[in-house]
Parts: C-alpha cells; sequence; structure tokens
C-alpha cells in the first residue's frame, strides 16, 4: 500500500469513528489491505437509525478513491415554502399546517382567491363567520363592500387577489394576536412571491403594519407607497370599519383613487 492509499484509509476510518459517535455503535466487516492489483470495489453501510428523523449513510470507496455520502433529514419550513412553486401546492401545505390554526377549533382554511397572475393584491387581516363557512375571503359584509369599491376603480373581483394575514378565523372574530400573525406570515409571504403582484393594498392597521413591521397608526401609514418584495404596498381602512364608521369613506375613495393611479402607471393589467 503506497502514501496516499494509507492516507485515504485513515481519513474513511477517522470519518467511520465520527459516524459512530453520532449514529451508536456498528459493526464493520475487516478491510483487506489494497493494492495496485485490486480492481474490486468495497461498500460499507451504516443501518438506518429508527427515529424521527430518517439517516441514512453510504460510503462507496471506488478505483477512483470517491467518497459518497447521502444524507436525507426532515426539511424545515422555509425550505417546505420554497418547495411550492404554485399556488396549489402551497394550498396544500396551508391545509397540512396547524401553526396556522387559531384557538377556534374546527374552522376552515380561507387561503385566499382571484386572478393568480393579479398586479393587484389585497390583504385583509382574518377571516370572519362567513369567510370561514364558504372558504373564501371577503364574502360577508365588509366583502360586499369592497367589490363596489373595485368596481369604482374599475376592478372586477376576478382581476385581483385577495387574502388575509390569518388563514384561519380567530375566536369571537378578533384581531389576530402578535404570536398568530408571526406564524402565519412566512405562508403569506410565499403566495405574495408566487403571485408577484405591481401593488399591496393594505385593509387595515392590523394587515399594514404586520407586513411593513412597523407599529404605527393607520393614519400616519395611509398615503404612502412603500417598497415591499418587488411590488409597492399602500394601506387603507378595512371594508368593516367603513360599515361601523361612515366619515372614514372619503379617506379610503382618495386612497384607493391612488391605487389605481399607480396602477396605471406601474402597467398594472387589466
Amino acid at each position: 500500500m503506497n502514501e496516499s492509499e494509507k492516507s485515504l484509509l485513515n481519513d474513511i476510518i477517522r470519518f467511520l469513528d465520527a459516524e459512530r459517535e453520532i449514529y451508536g455503535p456498528f459493526s464493520l466487516p475487516e478491510i483487506p489491505e489494497i493494492n495496485d492489483k485490486q480492481e474490486e470495489t468495497e461498500f460499507i453501510t451504516i443501518p438506518e437509525k429508527k427515529d424521527t428523523i430518517r439517516s441514512e449513510k453510504n460510503i462507496k470507496v471506488d478505483d477512483n478513491s470517491v467518497v459518497h455520502s447521502n444524507v436525507h433529514k426532515e426539511l424545515t419550513l422555509q425550505e417546505k415554502l420554497s418547495a411550492c412553486t404554485t399556488l396549489g401546492e402551497l394550498k396544500k401545505l396551508c391545509e397540512q399546517a396547524n401553526d396556522l390554526h387559531t384557538d377556534l377549533q374546527g374552522t376552515n382554511l380561507v387561503f385566499g382567491v382571484g386572478n393568480p397572475h393579479a398586479d393587484l393584491m389585497l390583504i385583509g387581516e382574518a377571516p370572519g363567520e362567513q369567510e370561514d363557512i364558504q372558504g373564501e375571503p371577503f364574502v360577508g359584509a365588509a366583502g360586499q363592500l369592497l367589490n363596489k369599491i373595485l368596481a369604482a376603480i374599475k376592478f372586477k373581483r376576478d382581476d385581483v387577489y385577495i387574502a388575509n394575514i390569518l388563514k384561519h378565523r380567530p375566536p369571537g372574530n378578533r384581531n389576530p394576536n402578535p404570536d398568530e400573525r408571526l406564524r402565519s406570515l412566512p405562508y403569506l409571504l410565499r403566495q405574495i412571491d408566487l403571485i408577484q403582484p405591481k401593488i399591496i393594498l393594505c385593509l387595515g392597521k392590523v394587515s399594514g403594519t404586520t407586513l411593513l413591521n412597523k407599529e404605527d397608526s393607520l393614519k400616519n401609514l395611509r398615503g404612502v407607497f412603500y417598497p415591499f418584495r418587488g411590488a409597492e404596498l399602500t394601506v387603507t381602512y378595512h371594508p368593516a370599519a367603513l360599515l361601523r364608521n361612515s366619515q372614514w369613506k372619503r379617506p379610503t375613495w382618495e386612497d384607493v383613487q391612488k391605487v389605481r393611479q399607480r396602477y396605471n402607471e406601474l402597467g398594472g393589467k387589466p
């Protein structure tokens, strides 16, 4: 055995010692001395460890002195989200995600609805009772008012995409709490990245402050187009708030007029 072969063998032995520390004891057949005339390949397989994470190592020493190793482990949330290349795939992931649920039991997923290639995306706060029943955002009284607002600036509901910060209804239709918003945000951000809108219109303070990561009054957040993940984001009042406070209808009308104007400037379609 020459010096390079001895060095390779020592490297393999050190590698196997490290594996033994991680996966526990295992036995190996005696490794014969490698000489210049040997052409056959030796295989050493470490048995699979039976735990919650599937681990398998295969080490192969071949004629070219190459060591191959394959490791299979549980994906992180970010890896799972990145693997979703369509809204359909993301919706399936959301259906399986326990971290999207609130304290209210037996709720339905309210994923989002509309044009998957929309240049305008509207994001509310959380589903209400009717949204939970129908599995679609903004279908109650606030949704009917939203449809009228969209029509006033020459949008049909099918032209845009509508979603919420939360994808499950919170108890008593309360505002999403910070923990729920934090757990839901990665899924929403992936949804935004897949749609790639030109403009995002946040409906309500919770939606605006969550996405901007900025605690401020809705009055101060309005009227500005913030750069956000390749889009421009702006904030206005939630339609449900307009049903309770008619004095906010005028500033909301001014906000959506600016959205339409900026949309046209950016070449939004339709």
